[in-house]
């Protein structure tokens, strides 16, 4: 299952974007923001205690003038620097802050944005890591790249890209999820440093997730729908 769920909502997201053509941003826009909010309260009540609690066991015995200030910190800043790097090459598409998902874009984009294609692989293969430990972040991540997946795919079908390889690449970032997971179970290096590895993608989901909540409240005006949207989100992840 843990495999599956990221996978299939990507299939399932391409699926809906060339089937149902969905234009209504506003929709997309109240999805986005609580898969923004499922995804930062998952690793906020999750992921974050856990790998601060199994950080301190390792570092028991040491000098505790010292345990204050752990290392996982850094780590997860690291995390949130490394996708800040990353966003350069992908433009912001793992928060769906791509533009011409909507129209007259065809001009744009016509060949195959390598860049992005290999900074989004990136981000999905780390982002499956922490999945073969806490096995319920595979539904944060699959919410989150659901949406992602819809305005990817409208996004690169409108900008005039070939089918098979809009088909092609969404695959292949659909099962990034599921290889970092696997290699995450697989390889004693990834074991290893697993503590550290999860505390990087914390600060990776950390950004994209604050980063989704910020943009989907244009203005800063108040935003009912939005604001129940992440509400649930947080309501959601409490009670997984």
């Amino acid at each position: 299952m843990i495999y599956l769920l990221p996978l299939l909502s990507v299939i399932l997201g391409y699926a809906i974007a060339l089937i149902l053509k969905p234009t209504n941003r506003k929709n997309l826009k109240l999805l986005l923001a609580f898969s923004g909010s499922f995804l930062l309260s998952l690793t906020v009540m999750h992921l974050l205690p856990e790998v601060y609690e199994t950080s301190l066991h390792a570092h028991h015995g040491h000098d505790h003038d010292h345990s204050h200030n752990s290392p996982i910190g850094i780590y997860i800043m690291a995390g949130i620097i490394f996708q800040i790097i990353l966003e350069y090459f992908s433009k912001g598409a793992e928060h769906g802050h791509v533009h011409g998902s909507g129209h007259n874009h065809e001009h744009d984009h016509s060949k195959m944005p390598w860049l992005l294609f290999i900074s989004l692989c990136i981000h999905a293969l780390l982002e499956g890591m922490p999945v073969s430990h806490h096995h319920d972040m595979a539904w944060g991540i699959a919410i989150h790249h659901f949406p992602i997946a819809i305005i990817l795919t409208a996004f690169f079908i409108n900008s005039g890209l070939n089918k098979t390889i809009v088909m092609l690449f969404m695959l292949v970032f659909a099962f990034m999820t599921p290889l970092g997971t696997l290699l995450s179970e697989q390889l004693h290096f990834i074991e290893h440093y697993f503590t550290e590895i999860s505390a990087v993608v914390i600060g990776i989901l950390f950004h994209i997730s604050s980063t989704i909540i910020f943009e989907s409240n244009e203005g800063h005006k108040f935003n009912l729908a939005k604001l129940l949207a992440i509400i649930l989100g947080v309501i959601m992840a409490y009670f997984l």
